[in-house]
């Protein structure tokens, strides 16, 4: 029963990583093209306006790509966890309800019990695996941080 489940599992592994891994080899010569298109901008920039100030403009570019990247994934982000939260609140109530009104929701709730407590060790596991995997920080826990920017703790003192 579990090598079924073992063998099934590394099938979805597997062919999860061969996806990314394709993925990315498309990539590649993408991001070698960009970095060409950044050397010949920087190239330009250094011909027309001088060294220092070319690179201040790069740098200030790609600064701004950065800062519109990261708000746009924050917005996606964001919107990806409202959509989880309303879906997870709709879908909970229907699906308790669902299983205990149906004919045999008890016993088929007793039943996967027996099945969880029969399968203890594993269920710890992936318990255990879930907890490592959740997401830690709160929402108030990034907005009142208990340390100062330099690394030092409120009202503590070094001489």
């Amino acid at each position: 029963m579990f090598q079924r489940l073992l063998r099934d599992a590394k099938s979805a592994a597997s062919s999860l990583v061969l996806k990314y891994v394709a993925r990315a080899s498309v990539a590649v010569p993408f991001i070698i093209a960009l970095g060409f298109a950044l050397a010949a901008v920087t190239v330009m920039l250094v011909q027309r306006f001088g060294h220092a100030t070319a690179y201040w403009i790069m740098a200030g570019g790609l600064a701004v790509i950065g800062i519109l990247a990261t708000a746009t994934i924050a917005v996606k982000e964001h919107e990806d966890e409202v959509a989880e939260q309303q879906a997870a609140r709709a879908d909970t109530p229907q699906m308790l309800g669902a299983l205990f009104t149906s004919p045999h929701g008890a016993s088929s709730a007793l039943a996967v019990a027996r099945l969880l407590v029969r399968h203890f060790p594993l269920v710890v596991l992936i318990v255990l695996i879930g907890a490592l995997l959740w997401p830690t920080q709160e929402e108030g826990d990034a907005a009142a941080p208990s340390a100062k920017p330099n690394g030092l703790e409120r009202g503590a003192y070094t001489h």
